[in-house]
C-alpha cells in the first residue's frame, strides 16, 4: 500500500503541480504590456495569458491531491513526525497560500486591466481599476517575483522529499 500511495503522490506532484508552476512563471511575461513607446516585439497577449491562468486555477483545484497522498504516505510510512516531512508540509502550506492568495489574485487583476484596456481601445492602461502602464509592468514584475518564490518553496520540497536529512528509513 505505501507504493502505491508513493507512486501516486509523486504522479500527483508532476501531474498537478508542475503546470502550475510553468503556466504561472511564464504568465507574466504575456500579460506585462510593452513600455510606452516600445514598437519593437514583445509577447504581450491577452489570450495566452488567459489561458495560462486557466491552467494555474484548475491544476491548483486538483493539486489539492498532493498533500492529501503525501500524508497518506507518511501516516503508512510511519515519518509524520519527522523534521523533514514537517517541513516539507510547513513549505507546502506557504507555498498553497501565496498561490491563492498573490499569485492566483495577482494574474485576475492584471487579466482584468488588460482586458479594460483591450475593450476601451486607448491604449493607454486605463482598464477597469485605472492603472497606468507603468502600474502594469510593475504589477507584472511583482507577480514573476512572487512566483518565483512559490517555485522555489516547492524545489524546497522536492529536496527534502528526496534527501529526507535526518531520516532513519534510507533514502
Amino acid at each position: 500500500m505505501t507504493k502505491l500511495l508513493l507512486s501516486l503522490h509523486v504522479l500527483a506532484s508532476i501531474l498537478a503541480v508542475g503546470p502550475i508552476t510553468v503556466a504561472a512563471s511564464m504568465f507574466p511575461r504575456y500579460a506585462k504590456p510593452p513600455a510606452p513607446g516600445d514598437d519593437g516585439p514583445h509577447d504581450h497577449d491577452l489570450r495566452t495569458a488567459a489561458f495560462l491562468h486557466k491552467i494555474c486555477r484548475g491544476y491548483a483545484v486538483v493539486g489539492i491531491a498532493v498533500p492529501v497522498l503525501g500524508l497518506a504516505t507518511g501516516a503508512q510510512m510511519g515519518v509524520l513526525g519527522d523534521a523533514w516531512l514537517v517541513a516539507s508540509i510547513v513549505l507546502t502550506t506557504i507555498a498553497a497560500a501565496l498561490l491563492m492568495s498573490m499569485v492566483l489574485p495577482g494574474q485576475r487583476e492584471l487579466l482584468e486591466e488588460g482586458e479594460g484596456e483591450h475593450l476601451s481601445g486607448t491604449g493607454t492602461g486605463a482598464g477597469s481599476g485605472a492603472l497606468t502602464v507603468a502600474a502594469r509592468r510593475s504589477a507584472a514584475a511583482r507577480l514573476a517575483m512572487t512566483t518565483g518564490i512559490f517555485n522555489l518553496l516547492w524545489a524546497t520540497v522536492v529536496v527534502l522529499m528526496i534527501v529526507r536529512p535526518g531520516s532513519t528509513t534510507g533514502a
